[in-house]
């Protein structure tokens, strides 16, 4: 992988991260048009790069966020951190099976199947659109919400499905706040992706010593800028119910996709 490749996937996996656009998607559809040779454990390597990236810079808009939950856990009180943090705990158990007991089944999936993600964009359009007809309210995020959200987590595995699409389409619908539905969805998703990222990296599946670490850096460095900038622009368009022309969006690019596929 050259460096230019690793520029385009890194500034890819970085905006549909947080983007309802699917990032595994747009990852698979990118490889599959730049042709990426890459051996499967250093693709492996350098997907767990991006995806440390964006955890990061996660981790960066939300700093506040994150140390006031983790002071509110030290008071050891039945506070707002603690509920907050159980639901977080929730909404990751679906995911966690899922990664834990069917990843076999889950990897088939990947690998330039750009019909089956054109698909997925479709299906992700459609829960956009539900989303941004929803009305407004002030409702906070319930332990049964955390849930049905972590479901929805879950499904969101498959490529071509946004995760932040799902999980914030689902809060949304199910009664949330469009913010708060934002925030919580983004926070659910940093310790699933630091647990994927240990998964792999001490799993013995990937290997750095052969590892072309210029691409590496660039790839992450252009995740970890364009993750930041995804992220403060989703929140602010989550609140302005803005989501319908991401599900525009999502419509031709899963339409261009399976016309791809077919020529393919």
């Amino acid at each position: 992988m050259d460096i230019i490749d690793a520029i385009i996937l890194g500034i890819i996996q970085g905006l549909t991260e947080f983007l309802p656009v699917s990032s595994s998607g747009h990852l698979e559809i990118a490889k599959a048009i730049l042709g990426d040779k890459s051996l499967p454990k250093d693709s492996l390597l350098f997907t767990v790069v991006l995806h440390f990236a964006t955890a990061l810079s996660t981790i960066v808009i939300f700093r506040k966020d994150i140390a006031a939950i983790l002071k509110g856990l030290f008071q050891f009180k039945w506070n707002e951190e603690l509920q907050f943090s159980l639901k977080i705990i929730l909404s990751m158990l679906p995911a966690t099976f899922i990664g834990l007991f069917y990843e076999a089944e889950l990897e088939t999936l990947f690998g330039g199947n750009v019909l089956f993600v054109g698909a997925m964009l479709l299906v992700t359009a459609a829960l956009l659109l539900m989303a941004d007809l929803s009305k407004k309210t002030s409702k906070n995020v319930s332990f049964s919400n955390a849930v049905v959200i972590g479901v929805s987590q879950a499904i969101a595995m498959l490529p071509g499905i946004s995760r932040s699409g799902a999980t914030i389409s689902t809060s949304v619908m199910l009664g949330n706040d469009k913010s708060k539905a934002a925030r919580f969805s983004f926070l659910m998703v940093v310790p699933l992706i630091l647990g994927k990222v240990a998964k792999d990296s001490l799993g013995g599946e990937i290997s750095i010593e052969s590892a072309n670490f210029a691409p590496m850096l660039i790839g992450f460095l252009a995740a970890f800028f364009s993750g930041l900038f995804a992220c403060t622009l989703m929140i602010r368009l989550v609140k302005k119910s803005k989501l319908k022309y991401f599900s525009i969006y999502c419509a031709l690019v899963g339409v261009i996709a399976i016309a791809f596929g077919f020529m393919n």
